[in-house]
């Protein structure tokens, strides 16, 4: 099944945000099998996700308070059929430092065709965080079908290169 990593700087705010959102969103769909997991392109290994997007997430029924922080690496986008990053220059470090991998890298705005990144809301108001968490689930509610269908074609893609012998 397939794999989604979702990606922003530390991965304290945004991603874990994300991966939770969108572990509920397949939840409620019936798509058991599909995994979701989250990154961040300058994370400290083993942080907590920050005390407000914990906070704002609980509001909506879903709890991340086990999440830990992880950086992105090779083994991690090898894994996953599709990166859905917060910001432009998300997918930019990404695709220089890993191009075996950058045409699975996106952001999450472009599953709608919207432009412009989630504003990291790191050190602000809880406002800001209940913003930014409504910003994550309104782009992934509005980019749902191409997330599946971009992440089902790669899953696909992924398991003939597993299969086909070199």
């Amino acid at each position: 099944m397939p794999h989604i990593l979702l990606v922003c700087t530390a991965n304290i705010c945004r991603s874990p945000v994300g991966e939770g959102l969108l572990r509920h969103i397949f939840q409620q769909c019936g798509m058991a099998g599909w995994t979701v997991g989250s990154a961040g392109t300058w994370a400290m290994p083993g942080q907590s996700a920050s005390a407000f997007s914990v906070q704002v997430m609980a509001d909506r029924g879903i709890d991340i308070s086990s999440h830990r922080s992880r950086k992105v690496n090779e083994t991690l986008l090898q894994g996953a059929d599709l990166v859905l990053c917060m910001e432009g220059r998300h997918v930019e470090a990404l695709q220089i430092e890993f191009p075996g991998h950058a045409a699975k890298i996106y952001t999450l705005g472009q599953m709608s065709g919207e432009k412009g990144g989630v504003a990291d809301p790191y050190g602000s108001t809880l406002e800001n965080y209940r913003k930014m968490v409504k910003e994550v689930a309104d782009l992934l509610n509005a980019g749902f079908d191409q997330i599946v269908t971009l992440a089902e074609e790669n899953a696909a893609r992924r398991q003939i290169e597993i299969t086909t012998p070199q």
